[in-house]
């Protein structure tokens, strides 16, 4: 299991790299490890999105 300041760097990362995209990446991800059967890496995936969303804040409306 990762850490929390592994989660959030890995988040960081994915965001400079895929800008708001990598939060749909990081779903994809995370359903592609259910499909397999690996619910701890699909659990670590989410946990990743949730962290994205956090950064990114709350919607503009």
């Amino acid at each position: 299991m990762m850490s929390e300041l592994q989660v959030h760097t890995v988040a960081r990362q994915m965001l400079e790299q895929h800008g708001f995209a990598a939060i749909a990446k990081a779903a994809e991800q995370a359903q592609a490890c259910e499909g397999r059967g690996e619910a701890e890496e699909a659990k670590e995936w989410r946990h990743i999105a949730d962290a994205m969303k956090i950064m990114r804040g709350p919607h503009q409306s």
